[in-house]
């Protein structure tokens, strides 16, 4: 039989019991409604993946003449800066052709020179002629008006004829000798004429074949994948060794065919990067959505025709650019993995598939090579031209247009 004080006892744990597991319930109410609002209000607007790499350029150095290599400037992982020599080529062979490009240009010049200052000269033969013309008529003219008082012979009547024909031919040759002269030379100048911009384009081709035995870098970076070496005979185009900008990386983050329905192009993007832990944030923007999935563009691309295909969720690469501040805080290398998540309560500028064309790079380490090029011609120009400077009009090189394809078709032939 149960005493009172029996009953009391055992009912003191089972309320706190009921209290505990009360309190349970309530956090867990508390907690499932906290994550709904969360969820309502801002988790459903975010995707994440964690199949996310940092992707950047990869510039090929090659060089644009072949040549033996002599020096090595750089290796891997060292930094270069745009326009710092990487790899040098033998160049005697260039110098010496260029030499003589010089050479012919200085010729050219004088030539041409002493074909402007031979105008007066003919002008002066001309004149000379003329003279010479104007004299054989007048005897001729004053023979035949004594020939019929027997005081000049015949002969002597016929050699003043055959004068007057030669100092017609004379003139007529000297006209023609002024002509040519003149056809060669008006409406250009010594540093505009056609004989020296043809040696002047002779100059600069050997020039530039010089200039270029020094391979430059195109753009800065670390230098990666070396594989020339001293001594080695490369050929125009050969690989030599690859510059990576690192303040240009981006992120290819591959997401599920499932996510992308909201995704849009500038909508915020939070990610971080494992070489660094969580603590490091980067932001960005997505930049664009590639043109197909991973598999499709895979060297071995998977055949969903055959007989045992199997459903698999594709990816599709979505480009996420960096903030350069934070990149420039933290540098990452191309291939480390990333956690990126979407923010996608900002509706974007625009459809993944809508990307407006954007330049993607450019250098003016090579332009440097053809002002270059321009400052020695001008200076052998003035040098052999008498002192005077040299303004090369060069007509302005556009590639052609190419029209459309229907008036490229051959047109019928019809009967009149």
């Amino acid at each position: 039989m149960t005493t009172p004080n029996s009953t009391t006892t055992a009912s003191v744990p089972n309320g706190k019991r009921r209290r505990s597991l009360l309190t349970i319930a309530v956090a867990c109410a508390l907690a499932g409604a906290a994550w709904g609002g969360w969820w309502m209000t801002h988790g459903r607007y975010l995707e994440h993946t964690d199949d996310a790499y940092v992707a950047g350029n990869v510039v090929q150095i090659t060089p644009q003449v072949a040549g033996t290599v002599v020096a090595i400037e750089a290796d891997d992982t060292q930094l270069v800066k745009a326009g710092q020599p990487l790899v040098r080529l033998d160049d005697a062979d260039a110098r010496v052709a260029l030499q003589q490009a010089e050479a012919q240009l200085g010729q050219t010049v004088r030539e041409v020179r002493a074909l402007y200052a031979g105008g007066g000269a003919l002008e002066a033969a001309v004149k000379q002629k003329e003279a010479d013309l104007a004299k054989a008529r007048d005897d001729l003219t004053r023979r035949q008006q004594v020939a019929g008082t027997g005081a000049v012979a015949a002969e002597e009547i016929e050699h003043a004829r055959a004068a007057l024909r030669a100092a017609e031919t004379a003139v007529q040759t000297a006209r023609e000798q002024l002509a040519t002269n003149r056809v060669q030379t008006s409406g250009t100048r010594v540093d505009s004429h056609p004989n020296v911009l043809r040696a002047a384009a002779k100059v600069e081709e050997t020039y530039l074949a010089f200039a270029r035995s020094v391979v430059p870098a195109p753009v800065g970076g670390l230098i990666a994948r070396r594989a020339v070496q001293i001594g080695q005979r490369v050929a125009a185009g050969a690989p030599l060794m690859a510059v990576v900008p690192l303040e240009q990386v981006w992120v290819d983050a591959n997401f599920k065919e499932s996510q992308l329905g909201r995704m849009r192009i500038g909508q915020p993007v939070t990610l971080s990067a494992d070489v660094y832990g969580s603590k490091v944030e980067y932001h960005g923007k997505v930049a664009g959505l590639a043109a197909g999935t991973g598999a499709a563009f895979a060297l071995l691309p998977a055949q969903n025709a055959s007989g045992n295909w199997i459903k698999v969720v594709q990816r599709v690469p979505v480009r996420i650019n960096l903030d350069p501040q934070e990149l420039a805080a933290h540098p990452l290398r191309i291939g480390l993995s990333m956690q990126v998540e979407v923010d996608l309560h900002d509706g974007g500028e625009a459809p993944l598939g809508a990307a407006p064309p954007t330049p993607v790079a450019q250098t003016d380490v090579f332009a440097e090579l053809g002002k270059a090029a321009h400052e020695r011609i001008r200076a052998i120009i003035s040098a052999n031209n008498g002192g005077q400077a040299a303004e090369l009009q060069q007509p302005e090189l556009t590639l052609p247009s190419i029209p459309p394809a229907a008036a490229l078709a051959t047109p019928r032939r019809t009967r009149a």
